[in-house]
């Protein structure tokens, strides 16, 4: 939360700049203030947030606390589906404007909102009487100053009206609200704020010239999704701050909901808080994260059974083969043993962390300046890359060196100079003679200038003594020389220097950037149940419809709908009656012969009435109940009537879940 609010800031700044400035013309009465009125102008903030409309509404939620911190307590949120009409949108701005709840169902006259014990009409001038009364009491309470000291607001603070989600507004209703508005501009000091998911044009598709005309529209974009993924991913996975992991498979299911569904960074965070409830709930160990975190703290609370938890880890039992035979021995009996000895691996895993991040993060400066991005521009591909197996061995990998050994001085000399800054900053401790050999390439990168100048310099003498040679045989001779030198030409200082640089690249990547699942206990920490994961929230509707209509003991639990071998319940619901039914049908189903089949099925094991009127009076009721089942079916979008033969429906589902 605090991430985001720190990615909002400077878009949330502008906006109270904005107002600010539109509100400080409206209490001065300036040229500009009254041209603007002239023409009814109305100040507007169209605000770009992007396609992922989920993450809208924690925006606005922190653009309205911050203006009723900054500049005044008069904002309302608006959303089309609250205001088909002028009414609904008047009712709704000035239910929100004078803190009073609407309900007009309740109400005698749709037009009016309830305050107090008093309806007011809802009409502009009703709003304008309300905000000069309301203004005026705040005068009277507070000495007249521009702006208050004992106050945080102006004495006259703007009405501000927030469309949440423009697009889905009708034409008509923005037309009028617009229109009605610049008439009272003069009057209410109002601003508008256009929150936009698509493109600013689509202000002039909605509204026609004669209207835009009476907006003073200033543009606003925010951070794009991907950016502000971006940064989440980088504070929060990308940091041994925090000791809970993902692993490889189950950050492909976040990021493919993410890239290919709703772009929702908010869906995203919900997704990575149910790995963490799922990895805790369903980890036993997973209490030694906390060691992780402070590696003063011991593992002496676990007790024996979680010692025997540890011991059948694979990671674990992979470790205790490389061990000697007393060793091993220990390590599968004594239980105190095998606490000193966790509480060192998680040492280890905690270390291995904070290495990897800043060896990962050198490896992305070298890679995301190449063309074509063998490894991806981005750091979360990267990742993924390296938790997937052993990223020196992908054809990708070998691409990636072979594009860097072709850098020139000047990229090469910036990337380590990051690199340098990567390291300084780790918390890591095994960098330090890192740094030290870093330092020294760019040492010898920059005394590499002085000695081309000097060779320049006998390049430029050597053709001049050519030029002197007038012999044919000395000509000859040395043209000669210079062509077998081109052809076997040796590598330049440069060159040899660039090699190294990227070998040395290459060899902490192979040291520092081993695959998660290599590290011994790292089961503790990653959570890779990604069908666990996909299952959660990859919805499966005509699945769970399926499980639910065939089986419905599934999520009723009661034990009464149980049937064996694909029997019918006549105790299940009507609708799962009907669909096991029809089921068993082709492609065009007899209402009659269906009716029959559920009657049966609903009348088994009852008792035969004697009395026909009761009969007649049954046979109704089961009648009414199988058309309400049929309907719900059709709802479902199982069936739907058939043009062929009137007395039967089609089935439209085939194939089993």
């Amino acid at each position: 939360q605090q991430i985001q609010e720190d990615l909002n800031k400077q878009l949330l700044d502008n906006l109270v700049s904005f107002l600010s400035q539109s509100h400080s013309e409206f209490q001065e009465k300036t040229t500009e203030w009254t041209c603007r009125m002239k023409f009814r102008e109305i100040p507007t903030a169209a605000l770009v947030l992007g396609v992922n409309v989920t993450d809208h509404d924690l925006t606005f939620r922190g653009l309205s606390d911050v203006l009723q911190e900054n500049i005044t307590p008069y904002i309302a949120l608006l959303e089309a589906k609250d205001c088909p009409g002028i009414k609904n949108l008047m009712q709704k701005l000035m239910g929100q404007l004078m803190n009073c709840d609407i309900d007009v169902d309740t109400l005698e006259d749709e037009d009016c909102v309830q305050v107090s014990q008093n309806k007011i009409r809802c009409s502009m001038s009703s709003l304008i009487n309300w905000y000069e009364s309301v203004t005026k009491k705040t005068d009277s309470e507070t000495p007249s100053k521009k702006r208050n000291s004992s106050s945080r607001h102006w004495q006259s603070p703007p009405v501000v009206v927030i469309f949440k989600d423009m697009e889905s507004f009708t034409t008509k209703v923005l037309q009028d609200f617009i229109v009605i508005s610049s008439q009272h501009i003069h009057e209410l000091p109002l601003v508008l704020i256009f929150g936009i998911a698509t493109s600013p044009m689509i202000i002039h598709r909605l509204l026609p010239h004669s209207v835009s005309s009476l907006l003073c529209i200033e543009l606003f974009q925010s951070l794009s999704c991907k950016e502000h993924l971006s940064t989440i991913i980088d504070k929060l996975l990308l940091t041994s701050q925090f000791p809970f992991k993902l692993g490889e498979k189950v950050l492909q299911v976040l990021f493919n909901i993410f890239l290919y569904h709703d772009f929702s960074v908010q869906n995203f965070i919900k997704g990575f808080q149910l790995c963490i409830v799922e990895h805790f709930y369903s980890q036993p160990l997973s209490v030694l994260c906390c060691q992780l975190v402070d590696a003063k703290k011991r593992v002496n609370f676990l007790s024996h059974d979680q010692c025997e938890n540890i011991r059948r880890l694979p990671s674990f039992r992979r470790y205790v083969e490389k061990q000697e035979s007393e060793k091993q021995i220990a390590l599968l009996t004594t239980d105190s043993f095998l606490k000193e000895e966790t509480e060192k691996l998680l040492e280890d895993l905690h270390v291995y962390h904070e290495n990897y991040v800043s060896v990962l993060r050198c490896l992305h400066v070298f890679t995301s300046s190449l063309p074509k991005y063998p490894l991806g521009k981005q750091i979360r591909e990267l990742h993924c890359a390296c938790l997937e197996n052993q990223v020196w061995e992908t054809e990708e990998y070998e691409s990636s060196l072979q594009l860097a050994r072709m850098l020139n001085k000047t990229d090469l000399v910036t990337m380590l100079q990051q690199c340098v800054e990567i390291l300084l900053s780790s918390s890591g401790k095994e960098f330090d003679k890192t740094v030290e050999k870093l330092k020294e390439f760019l040492t010898q990168f920059q005394n590499l200038e002085a000695e081309a100048s000097q060779e320049r310099d006998v390049s430029v003498s050597s053709q001049k003594e050519l030029q002197k040679k007038t012999d044919l045989y000395h000509l000859q001779k040395t043209l000669l020389e210079l062509k077998e030198s081109r052809r076997s030409k040796k590598l330049t200082k440069f060159e040899m220097l660039r090699f190294e640089v990227i070998d040395y690249i290459d060899s902490l990547v192979r040291t520092y950037l081993v695959p998660a699942d290599n590290r011994t206990l790292h089961e503790v920490v990653y959570f890779n149940a990604a069908a666990v994961l996909r299952g959660h929230l990859n919805a499966a509707p005509r699945t769970a419809l399926h499980t639910a209509l065939n089986n419905p003991h599934w999520y009723l639990k009661n034990q009464a709908l149980k049937c064996d071998g694909g029997g019918i319940s006549n105790k299940a619901p009507d609708i799962c009656i009907v669909y096991k039914l029809h089921l068993e049908c082709g492609r065009l189903i007899n209402l009659v012969d269906w009716l029959e089949a559920f009657s049966t099925v609903v009348m088994a094991g009852e008792e035969p009435n004697a009395d026909a009127a009761s009969s007649d009076q049954v046979d109704d009721i089961i009648h009414a109940r199988f058309i309400r089942a049929v309907s719900e079916l059709e709802l479902l979008g199982f069936i739907k009537p058939s043009k062929q033969k009137t007395d039967h429906v089609a089935r439209l589902t085939w194939g089993g879940c």
